[in-house]
Order: structure tokens, then sequence, then C-alpha cells
């Protein structure tokens, strides 16, 4: 196991380049960031913990922990119609990981933050005696007034969700068998891919909308129950990949309406927008897919030819 430098040579020579220049950050060499809103505009702030055996797995590769890590952060972004400007990072490293490990780890957060361009602005490292926990607090900005809340749906509305879901479920189940195949799964897990442009493109569209984090049907729950409306949900709409599809044969579309880690965009739009939601996605180049409907009354419905859906569970819970 190669040596590990102490707190403030691993913050100058691993983290400080992540802050890619940002003036904001002062060089990771001040105890907070300077951050000037620009005019016009509001601050959204959104943070998420990751615990070892909780949110990945021990065996998982560092760089793709970083990458998830900071990845959730910005499908909240996304899914609020923000733009990112940075991120802090809090660390609570065991002994046992060696600086070849912590060097690949900022590695990940290197190459997710130029593919994003947002800059690390700050955090905190300390040790702990187990297991390994991390947290990032993700900035964004929207134009005053236009976030994408979750309390806007409506009776009538459209329900739609990007991409395809149950992919991570379906890798995390592969990655705990120890297999990697099929590999698209594994990667989705591992790596999901926040849809930032789209959220930012479904601003004054979307009338509620969140990620999709602890399942589709749960988290639709949030928003019929902020909104204080109804959804229907059909399993037959739901978009699915194919390699999910030939893993779980029959059993797919139900599964993957109660799997978590996908962090797809699900969000409602009143059905005269429907057109302008298509356009949306093909000006961001993401799938949309129109899943059901928002209805009156409460809770979320799983429809499988046309009947009620019993499940065991919704999605995931965190207690």
């Amino acid at each position: 196991m190669s040596a590990r430098p102490g707190e403030f040579e691993l913050i100058a020579e691993l983290f400080a380049p992540l802050t890619r220049g940002a003036p904001a950050a002062l060089g990771l060499l001040d105890d907070a960031a300077l951050i000037r809103p620009r005019r016009g505009h509001e601050f959204v702030v959104t943070s998420d913990g990751l615990v070892e055996g909780v949110h990945f797995l021990a065996a998982d590769p560092p760089d793709t922990i970083a990458r998830k890590a900071l990845r959730v952060n910005l499908s909240d972004l996304a899914a609020k119609g923000a733009e990112p400007i940075g991120y802090f990072l809090t660390l609570m490293l065991p002994e046992d990981r060696s600086f070849a490990w912590l060097k690949t780890f900022a590695g990940g957060l290197a190459r997710d933050g130029d593919c994003f361009e947002v800059p690390l602005l700050g955090g905190d490292t300390t040790g702990t005696p187990g297991p390994l926990a991390l947290s990032i607090t993700a900035l964004g900005t929207v134009p005053s007034g236009r976030m994408i809340q979750r309390s806007g749906a409506k009776a009538g509305d459209l329900v739609f969700v990007s991409g395809t879901i149950g992919d991570a479920g379906a890798g995390l189940e592969l990655a705990q068998a120890s297999r990697s195949e099929p590999a698209e799964l594994v990667a989705r897990y591992r790596v999901p891919e926040p849809r930032l442009r789209l959220g930012q493109a479904l601003r004054g569209l979307a009338s509620a909308g969140l990620d999709v984090s602890d399942g589709l049907i749960a988290d639709l729950g949030h928003i019929a129950e902020v909104s204080g409306v109804g959804i229907e949900v059909s399993a037959e709409l739901l978009p699915l990949a194919p390699a999910l599809r030939r893993h779980w044969g029959q059993e797919a579309a139900v599964r993957a309406a109660v799997c978590g880690d996908d962090y797809e965009l699900a969000f409602t739009a009143p059905a005269s927008l429907r057109a302008r939601v298509k356009d949306a996605a093909a000006f961001a180049g993401t799938a949309v897919t129109e899943i059901g409907r928002v209805e009156r009354g409460a809770g979320v419905r799983l429809l499988v030819e046309g009947q009620p859906q019993p499940l065991a569970k919704a999605g995931w819970r965190h207690f």
C-alpha cells in the first residue's frame, strides 16, 4: 500500500487542480468559497451523501465512485432546470485507502469536471474508522422564478420519463453477483447520466419534475403527494433497454418501475405542450417517453394491461 500524504498535501496535489481555475474557489486556500450569482438568476443548491455498502460497493472502481457522487448531484440540478456552477466535496476516508486509490478517485472527478465544466469550489477531508463516506453539495443557477418544482402537476397533465429505466437496478444486481455482463447495465449503475441539457430545455414546459433516484413509482409518488394529485403509469409504455428486456424477461417492466439509481428525469407537462416537450427532447438529444397521466386523487398506480398492479414496494427506502 502506498503511503498517503497529509490532508493539506492531498488538497494541493489532488484536489486544487479540480477547481479548474474558478475564482470562486480561491485556490482552495481559504475556509470558504466566494460566489456571486448572475443578475436575474437564483441559486439552486442540492446535497447527496454516499456511503460504502449502501450507495456503492466496496469493489467498485474509485473513479466510478467519484463520478457517481458528482453525477447524482448534477442530476438533482438537471431535474430543477438548473445550470451547474460548482460543487463542494466532503470526503471521509478510512485508513486503508492508499494514495493510489485517492489519485484514481480524483481522476474520476477531474474527468467529469471537464466533461460538465463544473469546478470544485471547496469542501473538507477527514479520517474515519470506516466505512468510506462522501458528500457532495452542488450549486446551480436558474433564471429567477423558473425552477422546476415538484408541486405543479395538475389533473390532465401528461407524465414523461427520459432515457430508459431499470438499467441501474439490474446493474447493481449483476455487480453484487460479481458479474460484468451485460456491461451496459453495470455501467448504468456505476456511472449515471445527468440530463442537464434536457432539464434546462424543460423550463417553462414541465409543470413538475424530479430525477428517478429511489425508483420511478416512488419518485412519482413525491410529485403526486406534493402536488395533491394522483398519477397513473402504464407498464407497457415504460422505456426499457433491449439488454434489460433480455436480462429480466417478462418481469422487466414491473421490476424496472421500482428500481432506484437510474437518475433519469420524470416530469409532468400539460397535454397542450406535448409537441414542445418532444422538441425539447430533440434539442437536448435525449429520448423522452410519455408513460401516463395525472388525475384527480392521490398516489401512483402502475397499470399492467389496464389493471392496477400490486407492488411489494414502490422503490428504495432510506430508513
